[in-house]
């Protein structure tokens, strides 16, 4: 499904992104040590981080984005998309992470635990990556599982 965006609106839809990009990086621990040049990617995040060094700025972050961007119908529908499917990306990245810090506690498969945070860091960033191009060619990002759930909220 393309879109008429327009440059701020690609831009615009393009930085909600960067929460899912924030939240995966501390999963990409072991790939970092293995390929150096990927420490670049902390450069891209280092707003975000330093707006995350404030007590409960997630929660906050969250709700402003929901409330004040997906919830807008004044805010272009490009952008409404976009940032809502990056919020879904944020949840599902928390809810992974809550079992795999489970996991860690409970078993000692560390080979098993090095590669799911590999898999789970790679295809994070592959979504980003993406969803990023897409927004930036106007397009809607279209992520299976979830551009439906990002539709039933935003359209």
């Amino acid at each position: 499904m393309s879109a008429t965006a327009t440059i701020p609106d690609r831009i615009f839809a393009c930085l909600a992104y960067l929460l899912p990009l924030f939240y995966v990086m501390p999963l990409g621990g072991f790939l970092f040590e293995m390929f150096p040049p990927l420490q670049a990617l902390f450069i891209v995040v280092l707003p975000v981080a330093l707006l995350y060094s404030i007590p409960f700025a997630g929660l906050i972050v969250f709700m402003l984005l929901y409330l004040l961007v997906v919830r807008n119908s004044r805010i272009s529908l490009f952008i409404r998309y976009n940032t809502m499917q990056a919020l879904l990306m944020g949840i599902a990245l928390f809810i992974v992470q809550l079992v795999l810090e489970l996991l860690t506690r409970v078993a000692s498969f560390e080979l098993l635990l090095k590669v799911l945070f590999n898999f789970i860091f790679i295809a994070t960033v592959a979504g980003v990556v993406f969803a990023v191009v897409q927004s930036i060619r106007g397009i809607y990002a279209e992520i299976p599982p979830l551009s439906d759930a990002t539709k039933s909220q935003v359209f």
